[in-house]
């Protein structure tokens, strides 16, 4: 007598996980903390799509130099009589365009080592030796070589701060993967028949998706800060505004000690963006803490 044909379609469902994520998206949502700093994201987004609609790209001269901040100037002028309200506006869309998309890069080389090393048990040796290698290079300095090295511009900037931050992400990922590996429903997919692709990507990726909200906030915070200190020692792309490039203008002009507005705003934007991110990140991990929820 043949043996009766197992399809994919026969793998349990994992509404356990389905439930656990909801109530964790729930948990995090209640909290004021983290509703203040998705908030504050969210106007950070604004500003940068809608950036042409509240100031004007800043460029040329004007006769209000080293103006103080006024009802004219926000944040005052710098030493070309630039608007400092308006490079700060302007300087949003690119140190988020850099911060989102190299956190995106991150992610997704991240979250596919991380799978990889958690299911494949002959690839887990291998990933976590590239990935501690990864994560002992002194990362600050060889994002300098290399900046120093290629074309300066928004691209390059993005493309060197994500394949720099994939190892930290790899490494939660399998953390978790392995946890979620070793749950009895998927020794009974293997059994069932289904495939490893369709183990990972519809048992294993769905549970590591709250962890991966998280990795994109930090991450996110972190590529700022790269950003911020690439572009602060003239390794930024010239051409676009960004809040390390008004750092950078105002330590050039040598009118630190006297504008210190100059300063002041680019400084308060990279430690606003990045201490909502982060609140974000850590109060939704805190809600997926199944203590919290009675589990």
């Amino acid at each position: 007598m043949s043996a009766p044909v197992l399809t994919e379609q026969t793998v349990p469902p994992t509404e356990p996980q389905v439930g656990a994520t909801r109530a964790a998206w729930r948990d995090w949502l209640r909290q004021p903390s983290a509703l203040l700093s998705v908030a504050v994201l969210v106007v950070m987004v604004l500003l940068a799509l809608f950036a042409p609609l509240i100031a004007d790209e800043p460029g040329g001269t004007s006769a209000d130099v080293l103006q103080p901040p006024s009802g004219a100037h926000w944040f005052g002028t710098d030493d070309l009589g630039q608007d400092i309200f308006a490079q700060v506006v302007w300087g949003t869309r690119t140190s988020l365009v850099i911060g989102v998309a190299a956190s995106l890069i991150a992610l997704v080389l991240g979250t596919a080592i991380g799978l990889v090393s958690a299911y494949v048990r002959g690839v887990d040796a291998v990933g976590t030796v590239i990935t501690d290698v990864m994560l002992a290079l002194p990362t600050l300095p060889l994002m300098i070589m290399l900046a120093a090295v290629v074309s300066p511009s928004v691209v390059t900037l993005t493309v060197i701060i994500g394949v720099f931050a994939w190892p930290e992400v790899a490494r939660l990922i399998r953390s978790q993967g392995l946890v979620v590996t070793a749950m009895p429903y998927i020794d009974g997919a293997r059994v069932l028949g289904a495939s490893g692709w369709r183990i990972v990507s519809r048992e294993i990726l769905p549970a590591v998706i709250p962890l991966m909200v998280v990795s994109v906030l930090l991450t996110a915070s972190r590529a700022v800060i790269s950003e911020a200190g690439l572009s602060f020692l003239g390794l930024g792309d010239p051409d676009s505004w960004s809040w390390g490039r008004i750092l950078l203008n105002a330590q050039r002009s040598g009118v630190v000690a006297i504008a210190w507005w100059q300063t002041l705003f680019p400084s308060l934007a990279i430690l606003v963006l990045v201490l909502s991110a982060t609140v974000a990140g850590m109060r939704f991990n805190d809600s997926r803490d199944p203590r919290r929820n009675g589990g």
